[in-house]
């Protein structure tokens, strides 16, 4: 075959750079829009945050009226530092003179509550602890405790087994394997060093079991302490009956009536199953809504955040030095970045008109939800806001992935809004959430002696005209969390 030039005639769809710079920004988070943005801002010079609109978007007027709107929603942002209003500050500092010279550091530290006596007080030593760790929370008991240099290294050993509910994860005896080689001590050292850990706050740290845990935490009381026997005695003894709700065969065993039973119960559920989740807290994550919805003159409105990005704008000074110019070799980089500020402002233009038009479609579509909650809830899938709107699948899919809105009902993701259907007895649709708000409700009213089943809800939803199945009702009622019937039983 010899080789030849042939000439064709097509049509193909590509994605230019501009493209796939608005897709990248339509599905970033807030968060993530914001990192993006910042470092735009460092690598364009073209590019300069807008201080006026910034300036325009927090005035006094405008928080007076979001207030009037909607007294329950407050979107406006407090300093944390509340300096005293009697205070002034000069308007020309010496260049030498110091800021605690001119300003107390105390005063605008302290609680606007706090005494004027006070003052004097080092505002270091009543921070909060709230951010220290179990482990770090656990040296620092064994720091102030007279341990001697084995008995030191054996306790940070038995700290560092502890997870962060409170247990002991490895065995005294591997404990005592690892130390053995470096230290001349026995087993018994070990258990000894760890009955002095397990007296450390919180009660019922460095327990093995559950068992364990719980008599750990009835250490401290009284002996006289009425049905402190037998509460020992159901934890040391019968603590699987309990977990199991029996609680017929558990009032054979103890010999006790169900209203005895009932306070011992009630006894054992005052004690901390997980001491140490409460040192061990996770920091509550927060997360930015991109819009706001508001119930204004009887109608449901929706609105972007504006503190959810800072306003961009090209930078007017060398935007008028590159028209002065003209075109040559030491401005190409300029011109570049001018047309990159431009490309990028326009994505972050179209990236909120699509956020307002889906926010105003879902808005439109579940407003029997803001007005009545979960049972309100519409079924909806992705299709419907695409058609409505004229848009691909995949691109509501972007727009609603890590994007929140504010509503008088709390926060929810985009996502929230969007479930599968039920078909009912009329031949109608029933939201998958609506269905475990019924479920839930159902859960809540019924008697805890006599808790009902999957089957038995199932079948008080076909009533109501709601055709679900058992299984069903069980993958919702799992999805909440809920327990089945015969771990929700309860005395009374």
């Amino acid at each position: 075959m010899k080789p030849t030039l042939q000439l064709k005639l097509g049509q193909h769809l590509t994605m230019t750079p501009q493209l796939q710079q608005a897709i990248r920004l339509l599905q970033l988070s807030t968060l993530e829009l914001q990192t993006e943005i910042q470092q735009a801002l460092e690598e364009n010079p073209m590019l300069e945050q807008d201080e006026d609109s910034a300036d325009a978007a927090t005035t006094p007027e405008t928080d007076r009226d979001t207030n009037e709107t909607n007294d329950s929603i407050d979107v406006s942002s407090e300093t944390s530092l509340d300096m005293d209003k009697n205070q002034e500050m000069p308007d020309d500092l010496a260049v030498d003179s110091n800021w605690e010279d001119t300003y107390d550091i105390t005063t605008a530290t302290a609680p606007s509550n706090q005494q004027s006596s006070d003052s004097g007080n080092d505002y270091l030593e009543n921070q909060s602890i709230e951010g220290d760790t179990l482990s770090e929370h656990l040296i620092w008991q064994l720091q102030n405790s007279q341990f001697s240099d084995v008995d030191t290294i054996i306790a940070i050993a038995i700290i560092d087994a502890i997870n962060d509910d409170g247990y002991l994860t490895e065995s005294t005896e591997d404990i005592f394997n690892s130390l053995k080689t470096e230290l001349d001590i026995e087993m018994d050292e070990v258990e000894a060093v760890l009955h002095r850990v397990q007296r450390f706050d919180p009660v019922g740290i460095a327990a093995r079991t559950l068992k364990e845990c719980l008599l750990l935490q009835l250490e401290p009381f009284d002996p006289q302490t009425p049905g402190l026997a037998d509460v020992k005695n159901i934890i040391e003894h019968h603590l699987d009956l309990l977990g199991a709700h029996d609680y017929a065969r558990l009032q054979k065993k103890i010999r006790r009536n169900e209203a005895q039973l009932h306070q011992l119960i009630l006894f054992i559920q005052a004690l901390n199953p997980k001491p140490g989740a409460s040192i061990s807290k996770n920091n509550a994550q927060y997360v930015i809504p991109d819009i706001f919805v508001r119930k204004i003159n009887g109608q449901w409105q929706v609105s972007l955040n504006p503190e959810a990005a800072p306003k961009l704008k090209i930078n007017t000074m060398y935007e008028s030095h590159l028209k002065s110019a003209g075109r040559g070799k030491n401005t190409s980089h300029l011109r570049n970045s001018l047309q990159e500020a431009r490309w990028f402002l326009k994505s972050l233009q179209s990236r909120s008109d699509t956020l307002q038009r889906v926010g105003n479609a879902i808005v439109r579509r579940q407003q029997l939800f803001l007005n009545y909650g979960d049972e309100g809830m519409k079924p909806m899938v992705l299709r419907d806001i695409a058609e409505e709107l004229e848009m691909h699948e995949s691109t509501i899919s972007r727009v609603t992935t890590n994007k929140f809105m504010h509503t008088p009902r709390g926060v929810y993701e985009f996502k929230f809004f969007f479930s599968s259907h039920v078909s009912t007895a009329d031949g109608g649709e029933c939201s998958a959430t609506a269905i475990r708000s019924m479920v839930k409700k159902l859960i809540e009213n019924e008697n805890p002696k006599k808790p009902m089943s999957d089957n038995k809800i199932s079948s008080l939803l076909v009533k109501e005209g709601i055709n679900i199945a058992r299984r069903t009702v069980a993958k919702y009622r799992e999805s909440m969390l809920i327990p089945p019937s015969n771990e929700r039983k309860r005395l009374a």
